[in-house]
């Protein structure tokens, strides 16, 4: 009997964690289409392809709902594996975070979140400010922290490493990532999201590499 009970608990789980998936999946999608501000609801039950009772039973409100898909795109940003290791040459692992980190920002529906976070975070500071520690800061710290390694190895000359790796995540994303999220531009090509971030790290060397 404890093992039957154990069963159907494990069933429930799934189909709750299923039906969770299900709903955030349609929230998004509303989210992207209409903003924060248009989505309600029932238009968000509509798309989930749930009943609005259903709805309310994981979700108190759309404000809730966008928190949770925020979570979800915090834990996605922190499960891409950035290599900083130390031991590796500063141009090659610029470069290849600069093209991990734009394919991260420019894949469908990336820009999205942060499009929909800036236009909420005056009237909702703790979602924004919430969205920028957990994934962008974050970022900013782990790039900074394998600057400083190569600063006290005598590879690099840089004062403020948290301002050189905030530099040089704009310059990585420079001509890419405005005009996608407001919609001026399709998503950057291989080749020229290659030919940004070749000239991102000239311009960064050339500025802090040791002379």
């Amino acid at each position: 009997m404890v093992v039957a009970s154990r069963e159907h608990l494990h069933v429930l789980q799934e189909e709750d964690s299923s039906k969770r998936r299900q709903i955030l999946a349609g929230a998004r999608k509303v989210f992207m289409d209409l903003g924060f501000d248009g989505a309600s609801m029932g238009e968000i039950a509509r798309a989930a392809g749930v009943s609005k009772g259903t709805l309310y039973v994981y979700f108190a409100d759309k404000s809730a709902l966008f928190e949770a898909i925020l979570e979800e795109e915090a834990l996605f940003h922190g499960q891409v594996v950035f290599n900083f290791d130390p031991a590796r040459d500063a141009e090659t692992t610029l470069k290849d975070f600069g093209q991990a980190y734009n394919h991260l920002l420019c894949r469908p529906g990336g820009g999205s979140a942060i499009r929909t976070v800036m236009a909420i975070a005056e009237r909702m500071p703790d979602v924004g400010r919430r969205y920028y520690l957990r994934v962008l800061d974050k970022t900013i710290n782990r790039l900074s922290e394998y600057l400083k390694a190569h600063v006290a190895s005598g590879d690099l000359e840089i004062d403020d490493c948290d301002l050189a790796a905030s530099q040089f995540m704009e310059l990585c994303k420079a001509s890419l990532f405005l005009p996608l999220i407001f919609q001026a531009a399709s998503p950057p090509s291989e080749q020229r999201m290659t030919e940004v971030v070749d000239s991102a790290t000239r311009m960064f060397l050339a500025a802090y590499k040791a002379k």
